[in-house]
């Protein structure tokens, strides 16, 4: 029987001495990986013939149907031998599949004169994307439960600092601003700065960046006459036992669809003249509340 993969199973099915969990694991991804693949393909197909037919997203429809005989020719996972080419295949495709967010973006900017439904396109980039994560998620978890890294389950941090990697994507973005407008606002990180809890840092290294980014960008570019009067971005951390809620200034529809993907949410309030506040909230994984399926 199929079994709901959630953080939470993933959290607690952890690691067992004699390894059966890692052909536990391996079989899990040898159901699931060519059925979600082929749901993806069917997205490919169903869109706009015009669209369909640009040559990046062709490039892009194509690794997803290679990436599925790739998957569905492979022999049943039945020892750890299997099983380690089975892992070799997916380190593989990872590698294959790191560019299509790039070049998603690039065939849609290519064939945008010709798109009449702009919800269409929202719909199914949204779809790709988060399945996207998802298979990632799933295949870099079973990858790292090889790893023998105390405060990690496969790709789980039993004790993530929110404040340790918002700095991180900060130092980024704020690298990315200097480059582009010649300096960049400061960053303030205030409220429980503190707070540890078990949670992957996977999603939040997708969803982190690029609100930092458009923060910096809708910043910058509302001062752009007075740019030695920028004022800082201030990032507000809040947890309670349920969620934690991190709060920014800007935010972008592809994040927000992670984010509900997550069993979370992703919600922009804007003051005329004051600036725009967004709320990134997302569950504990650590079984208080009925978590979200991967």
């Amino acid at each position: 029987a199929s079994v709901r993969l959630t953080p939470t199973t993933m959290l607690y099915s952890g690691k067992t001495p004699d390894g059966s969990h890692n052909l536990r694991s391996a079989r899990y991804l040898y159901n699931e990986l060519p059925v979600r693949i082929a749901h993806r393909i069917k997205g490919f197909r169903c869109l706009p013939f015009i669209i369909g037919c640009n040559p990046t997203i062709l490039q892009v429809h194509e690794l997803y149907i290679r990436a599925f005989q790739m998957l569905s020719d492979f022999p049943p996972i039945t020892d750890t031998k299997t099983e380690t080419q089975y892992c070799k295949m997916i380190r593989q495709l990872l590698d294959d599949h790191k560019d299509v967010v790039t070049m998603l973006a690039e065939g849609f900017r290519e064939c945008r004169k010709h798109v009449q439904d702009e919800s269409l396109i929202r719909s199914f980039l949204d779809n790709t994307l988060t399945s996207r994560l998802g298979i990632r998620m799933l295949a870099t978890h079973h990858l790292t439960l090889y790893e023998n890294n105390p405060d990690f389950v496969g790709i789980i941090c039993t004790r993530l600092s929110p404040k340790r990697i918002i700095e991180k994507w900060v130092d980024f973005a704020r690298r990315l601003c200097e480059h582009q407008y010649g300096s960049s606002p400061k960053v303030r990180i205030n409220g429980h700065v503190a707070a540890r809890y078990p949670y992957m840092p996977m999603p939040l290294d997708y969803i982190l960046p690029e609100l930092l980014k458009n923060a910096m960008r809708a910043t910058m570019e509302s001062h752009l006459d007075t740019p030695y009067n920028v004022p800082d971005i201030v990032v507000t951390i809040a947890n309670n036992d349920i969620d934690f809620v991190i709060r920014f200034g800007f935010g972008l529809p592809t994040s927000r669809a992670y984010a509900e993907y997550l069993g979370g949410s992703l919600s922009i309030q804007s003051m005329q003249g004051i600036g725009t506040d967004v709320y990134l909230r997302l569950k504990h994984i650590d079984g208080k509340e009925e978590s979200f399926r991967i």
